[in-house]
């Protein structure tokens, strides 16, 4: 722990420098209050030594003006003898406690100890409050691992700005749930908060939800219509799966980012919009943009502030808290009392790989409380394909005692549509075209492999 000795006797400050020093302490000096002051505002040590009397600047002052500047070291005063009373005045100033000149070194290093352990219990009780914040604001987003937390409040930390965020993460890693909880803790968070999932919408139709159109703009416009853009006036925009914006309509998204502002289809003036911008991608764009899919300078303006968050199967120790949420979740919405899961059931769960991270997770967790038998979940009710995961295909040399070609073509087939959807990041279009399939036949086929 590093200490501060503020006190203007030359002696006083190298025997207690001395002392501590031997005892492992880091230990530096100030030879009155205002050198003191700034020291500690400087180095801002764990626990201070300050004497009562000094130069330019005594002791009782030094602790209002430390409080003041936000200090928040331990300050143990340090009084001659018979200025008891100055020493309760420090501590009703904000001292932790004081010690009487003149002290032995063991005096001085019980002190010390004692005021170590509070300064720990102190940190321990701040992390415990910490974790009982984040959980409850959080709210549905379980935030057990560490690069979890992290992403987390760097998401609560942005929210205050409007600085644009892109949120990354493989399909069902909850970026929905982040953007939304940036929302939240902004100063936005009474108005609207309006998603668009940018690759469930054709092309052509696309512009016209996103910027609106005037009545006449094309045919079938039988009325004018305000855009996205419009409708999240003064909130939160969400653009999901931004990666998969058509070029030319990046072009005109770039557009009204720059100018902070829309032009409806069909319509002369432009409109302002106040909007904060939240993206979310499962690819990755720097990549994109070297393949020239992606336009550089709106990747910029949509990642100032970036968020990744990892997949499930990274996280390992967020899966059974997540079960019980979803068991919470679910029993509550369907009408059902499932009081827990078995250890075996568990184990299965904790160590399948999950390709659809929490959102594959949740919907295994539905499937099995609706068609179990009892009141906790068993090995009975977890899919096939969990309990007997498909065994990673080496070549020719697969297992022989099953002889069924259809049984092993089904178990190649599935590692390889998942291979595809791995290494596109879950872009369905190129993993059907990397495994020269239509976009509607590897569709029926993740349903039926329970890939998605």
């Amino acid at each position: 722990m590093t200490v501060l000795i503020i006190d203007d006797e030359p002696g006083l400050r190298q025997t207690v420098s001395l002392i501590l020093g031997g005892e492992g302490y880091e230990v530096h000096a100030a030879a009155d209050g205002e050198d003191g002051l700034a020291r500690a505002l400087e180095l801002r040590p764990d626990i201070i030594l300050c004497d009562v009397r000094m130069p330019r600047l005594s002791g009782i002052e030094f602790l209002e003006r430390y409080r003041a500047e936000g200090g928040t070291a331990l300050v143990i005063v340090m009084t001659a003898y018979g200025s008891t009373d100055l020493a309760i005045e420090a501590m009703k100033k904000g001292a932790y406690d004081y010690i009487s000149k003149p002290f032995g070194a063991d005096q001085l290093v019980l002190t010390l100890r004692k005021a170590e352990e509070r300064e720990a219990l102190r940190k321990e009780v701040h992390r415990l409050r910490e974790e009982v914040r984040i959980e409850r604001r959080f709210g549905e987003i379980v935030a057990k691992s560490p690069a979890m937390r992290t992403a987390l409040e760097m998401a609560t930390k942005v929210a205050r700005y409007p600085s644009p965020v892109l949120i990354t993460g493989e399909s069902g890693t909850g970026k929905e749930l982040v953007a939304r909880l940036i929302h939240m803790e902004s100063d936005r968070a009474d108005r609207a908060f309006v998603p668009l999932n940018c690759g469930a919408i054709p092309e052509n139709l696309l512009e016209a939800e996103l910027f609106g159109y005037m009545r006449g703009a094309f045919t079938g416009a039988d009325r004018e219509k305000p855009g996205l853009f419009e409708s999240a006036a003064g909130g939160t925009l969400f653009l999901d799966e931004i990666g998969e914006m058509p070029p030319t309509l990046q072009v005109k998204l770039l557009r009204a980012l720059q100018e902070g502002e829309v032009r409806r289809l069909g319509e002369n003036r432009a409109r302002e919009v106040d909007v904060r911008i939240v993206a979310a991608t499962n690819k990755d764009l720097e990549e994109e943009v070297r393949r020239g899919n992606f336009r550089q300078d709106l990747y910029y303006r949509v990642a100032v502030v970036p968020i990744h968050l990892v997949p499930l199967r990274q996280r390992r120790e967020e899966i059974a808290p997540l079960v019980q949420h979803f068991l919470e979740l679910h029993n509550h919405r369907l009408r059902l009392n499932i009081e827990g899961v078995e250890p075996d059931a568990m184990r299965l769960l904790i160590e399948y790989n999950w390709p659809g991270n929490v959102r594959e997770l949740e919907n295994t967790i539905e499937r099995a409380m609706v068609l179990a038998s009892g009141r906790r979940l068993t090995v009975d009710d977890i899919p096939p394909h969990i309990v007997r995961p498909v065994p990673a295909y080496d070549g020719p040399e697969l297992s022989m005692d099953d002889l069924s070609v259809k049984k092993h073509t089904a178990a190649l087939e599935r590692r390889l549509i998942a291979k595809a959807l791995e290494r596109t990041r879950g872009n369905k279009t190129r993993a059907a075209e990397l495994l020269e399939l239509s976009s509607r036949a590897l569709l029926y086929k993740i349903r039926d492999y329970n890939l998605d």
